[in-house]
């Protein structure tokens, strides 16, 4: 179920006083609750690995992959790729032209 049908379905039983729903409707507000705690653990996660990341863009000499980044920091590839890409997009230039992808810092023209 989508999260927009659970916050919908949630303030309809709650508008409505639908008694038989209570339970269920608690059930969803929990993980509702729960879904928005684990998305603020990752966006603070992301916050403070920004800078450990960006350091290590700005010091190399020559475009980098995500695992040469990961070899460097210790932060799982996975991690930094999602950052790379949802987070820092815009801080980062992506080239993809050749076998590996790589990244580099954008510089101000």
């Amino acid at each position: 179920m989508k999260k927009s049908s659970m916050e919908t379905l949630v303030a309809y039983i709650n508008d409505n006083n639908v008694t038989d729903l209570f339970e269920i409707r608690d059930e969803m507000a929990t993980e509702l609750e729960k879904n928005k705690a684990k998305a603020e653990s990752n966006r603070n996660l992301y916050a403070e690995i920004h800078d450990q990341i960006m350091e290590v863009l700005e010091s190399a000499t020559a475009p980098v992959t995500a695992q040469e980044l990961a070899d460097e920091t210790g932060i799982a590839k996975g991690k930094i790729v999602y950052g790379l890409t949802h987070y820092w997009a815009d801080e980062v230039e992506k080239d993809t032209s050749k076998k590996s992808t790589t990244y580099t810092l954008k510089r101000d023209a």
